[in-house]
């Protein structure tokens, strides 16, 4: 496991007392959830950012779909 370290953050009153409420209810440390919510974020973001940069070069290589192809695709769900 990777170090922890402590940072601080400003959340909305609301915000804070949902965090309140799902610690509560799950049994869970707000400490394990925000630690949480921060990691499937960054995750989240990370693969975003990944798979643009990803879908850039190829687009840029000329590897992307022509008028014919999405019309094709788009066919198949037409009713």
């Amino acid at each position: 496991m990777s170090e922890s370290v402590e940072v601080t953050a400003r959340i909305s009153a609301q915000d804070k007392e949902l965090l309140d409420k799902l610690a509560t209810s799950t049994g869970r440390s707000k400490d394990y959830l925000i630690s949480r919510a921060i990691r499937e974020y960054l995750q989240n973001q990370t693969w975003q950012i990944e798979e643009t940069k990803r879908a850039i070069e190829e687009a840029d290589a000329g590897e992307f779909a022509g008028e014919e192809e999405v019309e094709a695709f788009f066919a198949k769900w037409r009713a």
